[in-house]
């Protein structure tokens, strides 16, 4: 709970503009995103006495802001859209504006006070930037290859087999400069090589691991998953009991480790291989047994950076 005395305030996000709020004061504060709009919002919020700060997650664009507000000495937390989306239904607002959402956040973030958050690593910025640059090219060279199995020979099919193959080799090259980067640094370089440890886990699922999960030695098993968008929720209600979905969190990391424990789970790991058998055995479709697969992955993970020692192979459970 937030204390009386603390100043919060909120920040709506968009490509060209930033709405400011401080809660419990009327009106808003509008500047441009760059250097010039967010010297002028640090210079409001210190005179407002302006301590604590939240701004919505926008895709990037509250990312300059962000480092900027936290080398001025505020303290900024950066809040999932889908945490504003179910404080705005708890107070039944249906209105929306970009001067009532950045109210909004300030009320949310007020609210929640003082929470434990890993201290901001710009390393993984440009890091991020880069692997989210593979993961187009992978996508791009998807769609390529699916326009070819509906091409006939000729010109056409020429040039898309051409995009395929260009995107394979700009997908390695950049790869390699991706570990060459995050390898740069020591302990970064540690946790990839401890990850790489892992039976089915190769270079591409390492880095999304290390990257998009970068409290990787401070979080629990629960919270990996959670953070990751592997848990799965119960949906009951009286005498509804609905089957257990997962959702949420970081998508492009929960991608990367189910594409990793699909061939995991029926060759390369011991382990995933025999919950896999074990779940299909006792009934449980396929994929929800390859999600599971996915989430034992990230708990070896986050055991291995965790004890700081290589993976260990042992016995199976029956």
């Amino acid at each position: 709970m937030a204390n009386s005395t603390t100043v919060s305030a909120g920040i709506d996000t968009s490509k060209n503009k930033l709405d400011a709020a401080i809660h419990g004061r009327k009106g808003t504060t509008c500047v441009s995103n760059d250097q010039a709009g967010w010297k002028t919002l640090a210079d409001h919020f210190a005179a407002a006495g302006v301590t604590r700060i939240g701004i919505e997650a926008t895709g990037g664009y509250e990312r300059g802001v962000t480092r900027y507000l936290q080398k001025a000495g505020f303290t900024v937390r950066v809040i999932q859209p889908l945490q504003i989306k179910a404080f705005a239904q708890m107070r039944l607002r249906r209105a929306k504006s970009d001067q009532l959402d950045a109210h909004l956040i300030a009320a949310f973030v007020h609210l929640i006070g003082e929470q434990d958050q890993m201290p901001p690593d710009p390393r993984f910025d440009a890091l991020a930037d880069h692997l989210t640059f593979i993961e187009q090219c992978e996508e791009d060279s998807v769609r390529f290859s699916t326009r070819l199995e509906h091409t006939p020979a000729g010109h056409l099919r020429k040039t898309l087999e051409a995009d395929v193959k260009r995107m394979a080799t700009r997908r390695g090259k950049e790869i390699k400069r991706l570990i060459a980067a995050l390898c740069a640094h020591a302990d970064l370089a540690r946790r990839f090589e401890l990850v790489l440890s892992i039976p089915s886990i190769g270079e591409r699922t390492a880095l999304s691991i290390v990257i998009r999960l970068p409290e990787i030695e401070l979080v629990n098993r629960e919270q990996a998953a959670a953070l990751a968008g592997l848990a799965p929720f119960v949906h009951q209600s009286g005498k509804f009991a609905g089957e257990p979905h997962i959702g949420g969190g970081r998508a492009r990391l929960r991608r990367s480790l189910y594409m990793a424990a699909l061939p995991g789970a029926h060759r390369w790991n011991p382990q995933l291989i025999a919950l896999y058998r074990r779940m299909t055995a006792a009934g449980k479709s396929p994929k929800s047994a390859l999600i599971a697969c996915a989430r034992k992955l990230l708990i070896f993970a986050i055991t291995v950076v965790q004890r700081g020692t290589p993976w260990q192979d042992r016995p199976v459970a029956g």
